[in-house]
């Protein structure tokens, strides 16, 4: 898979910007503050109409501008594409794929598969399940359709059975419809589980070894899988794990309805991350934590390529930098094969990089 060229307008700080890249490997270079890593939102935003630092899309529209667009012609599958995002502030936004417009963001799924690894990652370890969770949302979302759409709509049920439970005190007759937000819940819930537990389980058989060898092998690195206690099996099929979900469900019912609060459900799941046996969240260094979290989405990048045959877009936002030049070289040699765009300052240019095409950035412009 490979990003052509990109055209953006008014998206984050470019009022205008048009580029062509090489097929190997870009170098994004520039102070800090000048819409480097902008550039890259954009790339990865036309895989999933997801950004990794953005809950809502407006954010991503220059100030004082109605709209922003982004454009990408794209080979993949031995064919090329033109993705477009049309962004609008208060109208929610459009996605075409070769000059049709998409009902849903699930229809970009393998069209163009990226994965972004930034310094805010370290979050993926230190902070709470829902980093994890937006992890395995954005790498699930990329191969399997019906898993964007379950997901979709499990957030969208969320949503209202949250209103529920919050107003039923002043609207007490919204508990009848408690039941069936429930079950539908359950039955798109059971789907999110289903396709955590499998990516997890590909998760658990490569990122180890990654992990191994990034830290000479001294430090082992285990993953885990934290859902509805119910749950026996959460590879089972859905169908099978829907009767675990509504029994859950209701022996939580009434504790929902005191606390006013949707208590049951894999918006609660979380990816575990042990090293040497112990919680990483809790107990691991700066340096294990990046490690970790770059074994992560290594392991991630290599189950793409093993599920599509081509190898995913790599995005690295200003990591090498941070990695002694052990780990650099480690990462640089892990990363043969597929384009990879990685950005760093001005004075770091990374002269070691071979091939490919250096972008020098200054205030949303190419200089």
């Amino acid at each position: 898979m490979i990003v052509k060229s990109l055209e953006l307008d008014f998206f984050r700080n470019y009022a205008h910007l048009e580029a062509e890249f090489d097929s190997r490997i870009n170098l994004i270079y520039g102070d800090n503050a000048q819409g480097k890593t902008n550039l890259l939102e954009a790339a990865a935003y036309l895989s999933a109409a997801r950004s990794h630092r953005a809950r809502y899309d407006r954010e991503m529209i220059m100030l004082d501008v109605g709209s922003a667009f982004v454009r990408g012609e794209i080979f993949s599958r031995n064919r090329n594409f033109t993705l477009e995002a049309h962004l609008f502030r208060g109208r929610g936004r459009q996605l075409f794929s070769n000059g049709v417009k998409l009902k849903t963001a699930a229809e970009l799924a393998g069209i163009l598969n990226t994965v972004l690894f930034c310094p805010e990652d370290l979050s993926l370890i230190r902070a709470g399940g829902a980093e994890r969770r937006r992890f395995l949302d954005g790498a699930i979302c990329q191969l399997r359709p019906r898993y964007a759409q379950a997901l979709t709509e499990y957030s969208r049920l969320y949503d209202h059975k949250t209103r529920i439970l919050r107003d039923w005190p002043e609207n007490p007759s919204l508990l009848q419809t408690l039941d069936d937000f429930n079950l539908r819940m359950a039955q798109t819930g059971a789907i999110v589980i289903h396709y955590r537990a499998h990516f997890i389980k590909r998760l658990q058989e490569r990122a180890p070894a990654i992990h191994a060898d990034f830290s000479g092998g001294r430090e082992g690195l285990e993953l885990g899988y934290e859902t509805v206690s119910t749950v026996t099996d959460p590879q089972k099929q859905p169908r099978e794990l829907l009767s675990q979900l509504l029994e859950h469900q209701e022996s939580h019912r009434q504790a929902e309805i005191d606390s006013r609060q949707c208590l049951s459900g894999p918006h609660k799941d979380d990816l575990t991350v042990n090293i040497g046996g112990k919680n990483a969240k809790t107990y691991a260094s700066q340096g294990q934590t990046r490690t970790a979290a770059l074994s992560l989405k290594l392991a991630q990048r290599e189950i793409f390529q093993e599920e599509t045959g081509e190898w995913p877009v790599l995005l690295l936002d200003d990591v090498l930098s941070e990695l002694d030049p052990r780990r650099q070289a480690f990462v640089l040699n892990r990363i043969r094969g597929g384009q990879v765009f990685i950005t760093c300052c001005e004075e770091e240019k990374l002269e070691s990089l071979e091939g490919g095409r250096a972008f020098h950035i200054r205030d949303g412009k190419l200089v």
